[in-house]
């Protein structure tokens, strides 16, 4: 045996390791662990349709389908994402934890969540964010079910090991404030005694028919070479990102626009809510793979890791809207972020 094969052995008892053990690189690029993926709405669509008839109303807080990338057991590295159905006329009792939440709506109606007291109306497009933390149950008081894309910072708590998980007293909070309250408490015009540049966000609604307002209000815009017409779901206090550790958007891609490829330290989770286009995905850094080209359409889900080029294109005569939530305000945070034009 050798004096470097002693050594490591003294190491090993140790919980000790030498670094020269370790094969060496002396120089790489971020890469992900993790490949690009789509979910087919109507495979999507079909299972959790299933789940709805074959999971009752006992599970319909855990009525949730998640997707999980090849070869793993969670979407992204930093976020998972997937549907939930709660039928009409069900509770999906009350609860908290560390774990951020938002949910996109999808289909169905005449729903509501209630998230720290206040009751959130739910349409199709809306948007609804559940802070860290916050008391949130769900109500579906319409005749029909309702589907929504949730999405939550699982994987970096369970990275973090900071994760907790509270069940409520009772099955539904009660309601301290008028539907929709904090519209106009964070509006334009707002209470005095609000605090401003709080760390926590509020719980909020961001309605459809506003966001899909702006939109058309900005149609002429030439908007980002990158992304088409994107929009930033904001905190509405400090107009900085949707939640802490993650950010979600929505971008219009007009009929025959095609954006410029580039890349970045984020990770992101696309689903399209409006029309059909295409996304053109790159290899990972030094890789010799081609591209990867999703060809999607409405109600499709899809990732595109971390680092990986792409661009967007729309061939139809329709405009199409993808909603999407990634990880750059961990990045930037952290101070890992980079993006660069391909």
């Amino acid at each position: 045996m050798s004096k470097i094969d002693e050594l490591n052995q003294k190491l090993e008892k140790l919980n000790l390791v030498g670094y020269w053990g370790i094969p060496r690189s002396e120089a790489f690029e971020p890469k992900s662990s993790f490949e690009p993926c789509l979910w087919r709405w109507d495979d999507v669509y079909s299972v959790i349709r299933e789940a709805g008839e074959v999971l009752g109303p006992e599970d319909s807080m855990r009525r949730f389908i998640a997707f999980r990338s090849p070869g793993k057991v969670r979407t992204t590295h930093t976020i998972a994402a997937g549907v939930q159905l709660v039928n009409p006329g069900e509770i999906a009792r009350a609860h908290r934890h560390t774990m951020g939440a938002i949910r996109f709506v999808l289909k169905g109606g005449g729903a509501q969540t209630t998230v720290e007291g206040e009751p959130f109306s739910m349409e199709p497009g809306d948007f609804i964010t559940t802070p860290s933390r916050t008391w949130h149950d769900h109500y579906n008081g319409s005749n029909e079910p309702i589907i929504w894309l949730d999405g939550i910072e699982a994987p970096l708590m369970g990275l973090l090991e900071v994760g907790s998980a509270e069940v409520f007293g009772a099955e539904q909070q009660s309601i301290t404030r008028p539907v929709d309250f904090s519209r106009h408490e964070l509006g334009a015009v707002r209470p005095s005694w609000i605090k401003q540049g709080a760390q926590q966000p509020p719980p909020y609604r961001y309605r459809w028919e506003d966001t899909e307002k702006t939109f058309r209000a900005l149609g002429e815009n030439s908007g980002d070479p990158y992304d088409g017409l994107l929009l930033r779901y904001v905190n509405p206090m400090t107009g900085g990102p949707t939640l802490p550790t993650f950010s979600c958007e929505i971008q219009m891609l007009r009929p025959g626009e095609a954006t410029k490829s580039h890349r970045h330290t984020s990770t992101v989770i696309y689903h399209a809510f409006r029309g059909s286009g295409f996304t053109v995905v790159g290899p990972p850094a030094g890789g010799r793979a081609g591209d990867t080209r999703f060809d999607w359409r409405e109600g499709d889900s899809f990732t595109v890791p971390l680092w990986r080029t792409h661009h967007h294109g729309n061939s139809s005569r329709d405009e199409a809207i993808l909603f999407s939530m990634n990880d750059r305000p961990a990045m930037e945070a952290l101070g890992f972020y980079r993006e660069e034009a391909a």
